[in-house]
């Protein structure tokens, strides 16, 4: 990765880690998921977005100012 890439969102939802990344992408924010479930038992463990570290005061007011989730 050529990006210093900076966590914006933390969910254990991974349908609200898609919402959000979506709603990102829509904003031209490069962004992505990581995914720390445990592929065993998913009710452990979280799925983390990052996008860019200079996007990231955009992409955190666009995620606190939208009734998305």
């Amino acid at each position: 990765m050529e990006h210093n890439w900076t966590k914006v969102f933390t969910t254990t939802n991974p349908i609200e880690a898609e919402i959000i990344l979506s709603m990102l992408h829509e904003h031209d924010i490069e962004a992505v998921e990581m995914n720390k479930r445990d592929s065993s038992y998913l009710a452990f463990g979280t799925v983390e977005v990052y996008c860019p570290a200079e996007k990231a005061i955009t992409a955190l007011h666009l995620i606190n100012n939208n009734d998305l989730i």
